[in-house]
């Protein structure tokens, strides 16, 4: 049975929308903030369509693709897993507040039940604290 599993996970930075985007739009950079990450190799400039492959701490590489970017407002990437029957697409999400920034990393999984979850749990498992990485490089850059 395919399902489409969710999660949601915001938090605040004093960071204009524009220096997050910033940040985020400098994925050669990503592994300096992002424990996740070890390295981002991109195929042409970081817009709508783009390829890229993530290489994790472990040396494992996953392909992904650019399906939005908004300047200022954020990306969404899509990775199919390979073996897994699944597809992952997680949204970042900017939106201006009073104080600053409001980051939003949504998580939608389709697959097969139960990889979906267990797909999902992993990939977001970490967002509370990339979240707040982002922020603080984007507040260090703002100085």
């Amino acid at each position: 049975m395919s399902i489409m599993w969710t999660t949601e996970v915001t938090g605040d930075s004093a960071a204009t929308p524009a220096e997050v985007f910033a940040v985020l739009a400098d994925p050669e950079h990503w592994h300096e903030w992002n424990d996740g990450v070890a390295g981002i190799r991109m195929n042409g400039p970081f817009a709508a369509g783009a390829t890229a492959v993530m290489v994790f701490p472990d040396a494992t590489e996953l392909p992904f693709t650019l399906a939005w970017v908004e300047q200022d407002r954020g990306f969404e990437d899509v990775t199919e897993v390979p073996g897994a029957g699944v597809t992952v697409h997680v949204r970042h999400e900017l939106e201006p507040t009073t104080a600053g920034t409001r980051i939003t990393y949504r998580c939608t999984v389709d697959g097969p039940d139960p990889t979906a979850g267990d797909v999902g749990a992993g990939v977001s498992a970490d967002f509370g604290d990339v979240i707040a990485a982002l922020a603080a490089r984007a507040e260090h850059r703002s100085l």
